[in-house]
């Protein structure tokens, strides 16, 4: 089917050329029964013969032209360099050179501005890494000092810098997380995951983010293994803990996070949900609350936000293959899903 449709194709391209080849033979056909009507039959098929002859070579040369030319211009898409541009004219008919060599020129040019910008987000990237791990140094320090001189301060003292260090602990995750977006090379390692001890082993991480709010922690349902990067899973986690407590309705009494993990046979799936009783989000801006940037219209909810939290969450729950949910309503908080895919091992 292929060199049928290459045949067709080919007609399509040199319409005009062949109808004015048989136009041709049929002018000399008339003229040759004009002039020799003895020996018109004998003509005739001779000239049809040759018509045919004629077309079919032309359409093979034709052809293989084409197919010459298709592969110069694939490897001058590939690489627009000058060496394939002046291959890429050879092969083509003298009148498109002007045309190929502009676009050669175009090409080259997005593509030098294209390598500079790699080349700037790079060292953008190792500037951000090579930030991200000076910082750590001093919040090292700081977390050294509140370990050892702990008797030295008052404990509302010790609990408040302790929650100031695990915020900016936090946001310094962020931005390497951020900075890394773009990265070819992911090192996630799958293996398989308690997900209730492992919510809440993330809890007792950032205990000093929920004392800060006086959070009550609820765990709700049995515990189930599912198959995930533990690493990327508790950032998932760690945002969202910090969204739950930087939205914390003003004098909001006993502010509760609930992780509840259920079974779907039907999907044969685990969902985790993630719920909190803070001010929710309004109807309105809860298709958007996973966008970059978003930080809510109306919406009490997200009034403080950044927009970055979430929309990092959802970058990361994509790469592991995590679908997420949200459910809302004004004053009745928030409940995010965290559907995992089943993995036969």
């Amino acid at each position: 089917m292929k060199w049928i449709k290459q045949i067709y194709d080919c007609f399509h391209a040199y319409k005009q050329w062949f109808l004015i080849l048989i136009t041709t033979d049929l002018l000399f056909i008339f003229l040759a029964w004009l002039a020799y009507p003895e020996t018109f039959k004998v003509l005739v098929g001779l000239m049809i013969v040759f018509t045919l002859a004629m077309i079919s070579l032309s359409v093979f040369i034709i052809i293989r032209k084409q197919k010459i030319i298709e592969a110069a211009f694939r490897d001058f898409l590939l690489e627009a360099n000058e060496t394939n541009e002046e291959i890429l004219c050879r092969v083509s008919p003298k009148t498109y050179w002007s045309f190929i060599r502009r676009m050669g020129g175009v090409i080259r040019s997005y593509q030098a501005e294209l390598n500079e910008q790699v080349t700037q987000l790079t060292d953008y990237e190792s500037y951000i890494e090579g930030w991200v791990h000076e910082i750590k140094k001093p919040l090292s320090l700081m977390t050294l000092v509140l370990d050892n001189r702990s008797d030295e301060m008052s404990p509302l003292v010790r609990q408040r810098m302790l929650h100031i260090r695990d915020q900016m602990f936090g946001d310094v995750g962020r931005i390497l997380y951020f900075a890394r977006l773009g990265a070819v090379h992911k090192d996630y390692i799958f293996e398989s995951i308690n997900l209730l001890s492992f919510c809440k082993q993330t809890i007792e991480d950032h205990q000093t983010l929920l004392d800060e709010s006086s959070f009550q922690i609820q765990f709700i349902g049995e515990e189930v293994r599912i198959f995930s990067d533990r690493k990327g899973l508790a950032f998932i986690l760690e945002q969202i803990i910090a969204n739950s407590t930087k939205h914390v309705a003003q004098n909001q009494d006993s502010p509760i996070l609930r992780f509840e993990t259920v079974y779907d046979k039907v999907s044969d799936q685990t969902i985790l949900h993630i719920s909190d009783n803070g001010p929710g989000v309004s109807e309105e801006d809860l298709p958007f609350i996973f966008d970059k940037g978003f930080t809510g219209g109306r919406g009490t909810y997200t009034r403080q936000a950044t927009g970055m939290g979430l929309f990092l969450v959802s970058k990361m729950a994509y790469d592991l293959a995590i679908q997420l949910d949200a459910k809302s309503e004004p004053g009745s908080g928030l409940v995010i899903s965290l559907i995992f895919p089943h993995v036969k091992q």
